[in-house]
């Protein structure tokens, strides 16, 4: 029996804004009862679990002086006990042990921690080598996944094909952002090492109080260990900024003493997501039949918020919002995703709409004309995904009489139909980024304007920003121009037409195999322009690399959905070819001359993009694993890395694999990029943007789904003389890149959490799968490998294996595991299998009992030649791999 539109006796629950606020002492939430303190009473009082956050003063004054240290909480997603903040030099991350030193905070959190006594601090076995040491960075430090032109997607509309392929589910820039190609960390299972051996307890349970190892923390003198084997440990004394939503999804359950007075008054609330603490929620908010057939709602997934947490309770106290519906269904476990991550998913309001063009069709005014330079009879043209529906920018190539080109970047003119301070305007500097998930999208603007009247859409008059170039063939810029233009799209050309243009150089496309083209320009016309494009951007990439820009290229899944039921019906890795690169290159060229426009024009006042470099205690880590495995990797800079990278490893199917897996190691010391104000940073060499190892970028070509570039096209226009520099000083708009970025990471990991919960789905529906794997990480009772078909990592435990034992020892620096099978007949020999790093295994991927969980379980041996099978052995029918 299930109540999935069950009505709660609440006020319904108000859309998350993601906007940080100083909390005081209450209010705040955190991670499940620590079992460390129990509730005493004294003299009828119960003793506080939880600390008094300090004074805003006293936290001010502290970390003046550098007693006190501030960052942003990452909780183990795996174990919850664990918590990490960066350290301010970039070394080993500061660990915070523990709920009670935790002190309320949730993941993401802006929190204030004071270290604890050095005799309290972290002791890091030398023989462990471990690197677990380092917070849970589910996958949140490669920020910008790029590699294919973003694609919108949605089932209705395509009524004419049964099976709709989404092509690529990620927000994705077409830019080397972070150095990040399709990352696929969505499906991170857990924390992942480097190496080598830690000593692995098994899966912890979330609701259970964790062991410690005897020797992890310490009690003998610190004066007599080594510098480097203590990791420095500290409590969390005040929360700056409540970033987490304090909301969760989750399931009722009835408390367990049935005597006690609580059980009249109260529910439990055991959050989906164990770095949430179990809440407290009052009986009158639940359904109606709930205390008598609790069990009929032991599948219902609800929403709840967290409204305080006192100092004296394991337990915080919430409302109860909604119930979504059952675990594991699509709609109930996006709308969670979207819920608890504060993504503003409602609908427009009345007054939002308002602002938007009243007499439809619209069309552009003849003023307007006057304005801009009119390019409607230039052949330019749009390459998206082909389920695209938000086309923001378009491309023309026009040759010239002495061999160079005149190149054109066209961005829709957002910013003509956003009014600065209108509540238009306000609604998108709130949600600052469209979401896009696996089925669907959810938009930053209205519909009209995402979808028609900024959306390039073919042979339609359109008002755009435009950035023109006359280049050499070799890429060298002779002369650059900005300015407003109005275009016209001759033809929609979908990653797959381009592809299929720049393959066939000499050879005419058939009419009906492309587009239709506007009656003014030919199909030649448009493919010549194309190849005359791909050329210029492959002469642009290699300067690119050789000027020292990194690349990570990492596994995608793209599904395909059924029509019907909107299931996965199967899935395959993205390919990402050469019409990717070609959008990529002109847009990563047009964002950087941007930069440089506004911050020549506005030095103090420009909305730029800088990504750090790696952290460097993880990167020393990875440099400590590379020796280890004797791999000659260079990472003294970002093009000697992507040049140790593209060279170390050979063309054959075994190499392929290890450099994905050394790729994904890679990415993880890497930083975010951050949007932020010129004014703000005083050393200009924190400008840099390390991936791409340029001084200045910004982003400006992704107007109608990401809120910084609206910004940046008004400083643009200011440059120009076209409006006013915008009303705002350096703090302000320093506030507004903050938001922008928080609310970019809190939509990528949506996005992420979106293809898990799709890959969760099919590995239930299509499973059990069966795929070559690569060992990436050995532990001494488990070991960490990367799922080459589906490019998901996962952990396989030995005690869920047929072992008759286990043995882990180290080779030398490199750790191995020892496994040896139980026979499937009494008569066999006992099977022996050694697995390292690097080594070539097979899984198979089954789905558990517990909604949207699934394992993975190594294959017995015996099975030669993994990657050399034939490929009909390698598919399914639902299933595709790309090399």
């Amino acid at each position: 029996m299930s109540h999935p539109d069950h009505r709660l006796n609440l006020r319904p629950l108000g859309t998350p804004k993601g906007v940080s606020s100083l909390v005081g002492p209450h209010g705040v939430g955190a991670s499940p009862g620590d079992k460390k303190s129990k509730n005493k009473t004294i003299r009828g009082k119960k003793k506080s679990i939880f600390e008094t956050y300090m004074s805003k003063e006293d936290v001010s004054e502290g970390l003046k002086r550098g007693t006190l240290i501030q960052g942003v909480l990452r909780i183990n997603p795996k174990k919850f006990h664990e918590a990490f903040i960066p350290s301010p030099d970039g070394d080993r991350d500061i660990f915070i042990d523990g709920v009670v030193a935790r002190n309320r905070a949730l993941n993401g959190d802006l929190v204030v921690v004071k270290l604890l006594p050095e005799e309290q601090w972290k002791v890091i076995k030398p023989e462990s080598n471990d690197k677990e040491t380092e917070g849970a960075y589910e996958s949140d430090l490669p920020e910008e996944l790029c590699g294919s032109h973003l694609p919108q997607q949605s089932l209705k509309g395509y009524n004419d094909s049964p099976d709709v392929i989404i092509e690529a589910q990620f927000d994705d820039d077409s830019d080397s952002e972070d150095g990040h190609g399709n990352t696929q960390n969505a499906l991170v299972d857990g924390v992942k090492k480097l190496s080598v051996c830690v000593h692995e307890k098994g899966k912890d349970d979330a609701g259970a109080p964790v062991p410690k190892d005897e020797n992890t923390f310490m009690s003998q003198d610190t004066r007599a260990l080594p510098e480097k084997s203590l990791q420095r440990s500290a409590k969390v004394v005040y929360i700056l900024e409540k970033k987490h939503s304090r909301a969760a999804t989750g399931f009722l359950k009835l408390l367990a003493d049935k005597n006690s007075e609580l059980f009249r008054k109260c529910a439990l609330f055991s959050p989906s997501d164990h770095r949430v603490p179990r809440i407290y929620v009052p009986l009158k908010d639940c359904p109606q039949d709930f205390v008598t057939r609790p069990k009929d709602y032991a599948n219902t997934l609800f929403i709840c918020r967290i409204v305080d947490w006192k100092e004296d309770s394991n337990f915080a106290l919430g409302q109860l919002a909604k119930s979504l519906g059952q675990a594991g269904e699509i709609e109930p476990e996006t709308e969670g995703i979207l819920t608890e991550y504060g993504v503003d998913f409602s609908d427009f309001s009345s007054e939002v709409l308002e602002c938007l063009p009243q007499g439809l069709p619209w069309t552009i005014p003849p003023e307007e004309f006057c304005k801009r330079r009119d390019l409607r009879k230039d052949c330019i043209f749009t390459i998206d995904p082909s389920t695209a529906r938000d086309l923001d920018d378009a491309l023309s190539c026009k040759s010239l009489a002495d061999g160079s080109f005149e190149v054109g970047v066209h961005i829709a003119d957002v910013s003509y139909f956003v009014p600065e301070g209108s509540s238009l305007d306000k609604v998108a500097a709130e949600r600052a980024t469209s979401v896009y998930l696996v089925q669907k999208v959810v938009p930053m603007l209205p519909r009209l304007l995402c979808e028609e009247l900024c959306s390039l859409n073919p042979m339609t008059d359109r008002l755009t920003f435009s950035v023109i170039w006359t280049l050499t063939p070799k890429g060298k810029i002779l002369s650059e121009w900005f300015g407003r233009t109005v275009i016209r799209s001759c033809t929609k050309l979908s990653y797959e037409h381009a592809q299929s243009m720049i393959e066939s150089s000499t050879r005419k496309i058939p009419e009906k195999e492309l587009p239709p083209v506007s009656p003014e320009h030919t199909s030649e016309e448009v493919h010549q322009a194309v190849l005359n494009l791909h050329g210029i951007a492959q002469e642009l990439r290699t300067q690119r690399f050789v000027d020292g820009a990194l690349r990570l290229d990492q596994l995608k899944l793209a599904f395909t959905l059924d029509h019907e039921t909107g299931l996965p019906q199967g899935c395959h890795i993205y390919e990402y070819r050469d019409s990717n690169k070609l959008v990529e290159e002109f847009m990563l060229l047009a964002n950087m001359a941007v930069a440089h426009r506004i911050h020549r024009a506005f030095p103090e006042r420009a909305l730029l993009r800088r990504h750090p470099p790696p952290q460097t205690k993880m990167l020393s880590d990875l440099v400590e694993f590379c020796d280890q495995m004797g791999l000659p990797m260079d990472f003294s800079s970002a093009g000697a890395l992507n040049k140790s990278l593209t060279e170390t490893f050979g063309d054959d199917k075994y190499s392929l694999a290890r450099k994905e897996v050394l790729t994904n190691m890679c990415s993880r010391p890497m930083q975010m990029a951050l949007y932020f104000c010129s004014g703000v940073l005083q050393d200009q060499a924190q400008f840099r943007h390390y991936a791409l190892n340029v001084p200045l970028y910004t982003h400006f070509t992704s107007p109608i789904r990401r809120f910084a570039d609206v910004l940046v096209h008004r400083f643009l226009a200011a440059t120009l003389g076209y409006r006013e520099l915008p009303d705002v000083e350096p703090d302000g708009l320093q506030k507004q890149a903050d938001h922008c970025n928080d609310r970019r990471m809190a939509s990528k990991r949506v996005q992420e959490l979106s293809t898990s919960l799709f890959f969760a789905i099919l590995v239930k529906e299509s499973g059990p799968l069966e795929s070559e794997a690569m060992v990436m990480g050995i532990l001494n009772q488990a070991f960490d490998v990367l799922v080459l078909r589906y490019g998901v990592q996962k952990r396989i435990y030995c005690n869920a294996l047929p072992l008759r034992s286990h043995h882990f020892q180290k080779v030398g620096r490199k750790p191995e595991l020892t496994l040896v099978w139980e026979p499937e007949d009494e008569e066999q020999e006992p099977v022996q299998q050694v697995v390292s790093i690097f080594s070539l295994v097979e899984v198979v991927l089954r789905a558990e009992a517990t909604a949207l969980k699934y394992s993975a379980i190594l294959k017995r041996p015996g099975t030669e030649g993994l990657l050399d099978r034939q490929d009909e052995q390698r598919c399914d029918a639902h299933e595709e791999e790309q090399d």
